[in-house]
């Protein structure tokens, strides 16, 4: 599967993509939301809370004015990292080499050192209550499929495309991103991170704003059903994925 394949555009269309220019017309970007730093640490904590992180949104927020009266723990640490990445992603380009950088900033709590910032060298699996639901690549194969994610998320980047292709291919990059699972822990994050990040590249800073990662939480069971596509790498269909990529426009409802 490569991600500028637009096999599954038409569908996508007529099931939601056509509503999405109206709802990008319709979005607040204003400070009525939230400033911008508020809402980065929203996302933040969502995408946390998505891993099993248990700080709510507003737990965080009262820890932060009241930094003097709370112990940090490993959770609160978590959420300040990823914070921090949101915060170089939004100064800096997307490609691998800044992926990579940000994986090392929010992983500081979740692995070694020796294991930030760099790909898997260990086969992992997804597990869910019943076991084992995913297979993810082979090691020795992560390289290879990673160089091939991001020369195709080079490639869409350097072109022109409208806005509903623009999350279309962002979806398939987060889901692509989360199948080939490249590092040993912060997968999911680093996924969230990225398709965000892949719309900020296209359409422009005020898109860091779109609650992406709180709609996920929110509609956490969907979400979970709807990226599994296989039991493992090499049985995963891609003709299932439409219902994943209809999840990220309805954050813009």
């Amino acid at each position: 599967m490569r991600i500028t394949d637009k096999k599954y555009l038409k569908i996508y269309k007529e099931s939601i993509g056509n509503e999405i220019l109206k709802l990008i017309k319709e979005f607040d970007f204003s400070e009525n939301r939230g400033k911008f730093e508020y809402l980065t640490k929203s996302s933040a904590v969502y995408s946390s809370n998505i891993e099993g992180n248990s700080i709510d949104l507003n737990s965080y927020m009262n820890y932060e004015m009241n930094k003097d009266k709370f112990k940090v723990g490993k959770e609160i640490e978590e959420i300040e990292d990823l914070i921090e990445a949101y915060g170089f992603a939004q100064e800096n380009k997307l490609n691998e080499k800044n992926l990579l950088n940000c994986h090392k900033i929010f992983s500081d709590t979740l692995l070694i050192r020796s294991k930030r910032g760099k790909y898997r060298i260990e086969q992992v699996g997804v597990f869910g209550k019943s076991g084992l639901a995913y297979m993810a690549v082979e090691p020795e194969f992560v390289e290879r499929e990673m160089d091939l994610l991001f020369k195709d998320v080079e490639e869409l980047i350097s072109i022109d495309i409208k806005e509903i292709e623009v999350f279309y291919f962002a979806s398939l990059i987060h889901l692509r991103f989360a199948h080939i699972h490249p590092f040993r822990d912060g997968n999911g994050r680093a996924a969230r991170l990225m398709e965000k990040w892949f719309i900020t590249e296209k359409l422009g800073r005020n898109f860091w704003k779109i609650s992406s990662e709180e709609y996920y939480k929110k509609n956490q069971v969907r979400y979970y059903e709807t990226i599994n596509l296989g039991v493992d790498f090499y049985e995963l269909d891609y003709n299932k994925c439409v219902g994943f990529l209809e999840i990220l426009p309805n954050c813009l409802k």
